[in-house]
């Protein structure tokens, strides 16, 4: 897929991505990056999507805090 805008920057060095574009690109995390005078604009994962994959599935932060609770209960008992 190929997609062409005319932008233009700002007073204070901002540019505005069309919504076409930033759905396109499925984040609202990118990098820039230049290239023999071309400016590149990639999609980065937010870090949280980063680590998703090493995150426990489906135990929640109370219960996480609760098993942290009761087991230092059980170690001054």
């Amino acid at each position: 897929m190929s997609i062409e805008v005319i932008g233009k920057i700002s007073s204070k060095g901002q540019i505005t991505i069309p919504k076409k574009i930033r759905d396109l690109l499925g984040t609202d995390i990118i990098k820039f990056k230049v290239e023999d005078d071309i400016i590149k604009i990639e999609p980065i994962e937010d870090v949280a999507g980063l680590l998703s994959k090493y995150a426990k599935k489906g135990v929640s932060f109370e219960e996480e805090r609760q098993t942290a609770w009761e087991k230092i209960g059980e170690k001054y008992r």
